[in-house]
């Protein structure tokens, strides 16, 4: 089952520290199959508030996802996010494709 690193940032700010992440973040994420679905790209906000950026890296399964936050890489990179942004950043498996909202439904009340 698919899996994903979310982060929602706010506050950053732009300067050599984070220009070096981005720069440095896709080879931590190409050994565990990790990749970009969304970077911070416009916001259409429909419902609630909401301030931030929001990122989307897809992984093949959360085994995946937790090895490259933990891995000596990404930890080698984080402070120069975490010293530049304020945000939260979180970790969910996803849904096997063909998922359909009636198995939450299944899972909730079983007949």
């Amino acid at each position: 089952m698919p899996a994903y690193a979310f982060a929602v940032l706010r506050d950053v700010q732009i300067n050599d520290e984070i220009a070096q992440y981005i720069s440095r973040i896709d080879a931590t994420l190409a050994p565990f199959g990790g990749v970009f679905k969304i970077h911070g790209g416009t916001t259409e906000v429909v419902e609630g508030p909401w301030a931030g950026d929001l990122i989307a890296i897809a992984f093949p399964d959360m085994s995946s996802a937790r090895q490259w936050y933990q891995s000596e890489a990404y930890q080698a990179i984080l402070p120069l996010r975490t010293r530049n942004s304020q945000g939260i950043a979180f970790l969910v498996e996803g849904v096997d494709e063909g998922y359909t909202g009636r198995q939450m439904l299944a899972k909730l009340a079983p007949c």
